[in-house]
């Protein structure tokens, strides 16, 4: 089994540039701040959407399953990523700035 890499969420600075994986409904209710929303079933469509970023790019979900996934799949396309370890749980926990779509305060859903 492939060993995927991964960032803690305190080497990220809060307007870090991100990919979120996560659904629609998750993403409305709270996300980072800087992050680029493309839902995980979304990617193989996408990936001119990624951000062109000469750094490691870091990939996020709720806990990490779902960007764990995504991140095998981006470094058998040949990208430089990582897993966001913990996940929106370990950003919002570590009380990172989050933004939220639909006017309430941000959570992790």
């Amino acid at each position: 089994m492939v060993q995927i890499p991964t960032v803690a969420v305190n080497e990220l600075p809060d307007d870090a540039t991100i990919v979120d994986v996560r659904e629609p409904d998750e993403w409305e209710v709270g996300h980072a701040p800087s992050a680029v929303h493309i839902p995980l079933g979304d990617l193989p469509a996408r990936l001119a959407d990624l951000p062109d970023d000469a750094q490691t790019l870091p990939i996020v979900c709720r806990s990490g399953g779902r960007s764990g996934r995504a991140v095998q799949w981006l470094l058998q396309q040949g990208f430089d990523v990582a897993n966001v370890d913990g996940g929106m749980r370990a950003w919002a926990a570590a009380g990172k700035e989050m933004v939220a779509g639909n006017g309430e305060a941000p959570i992790v859903k």
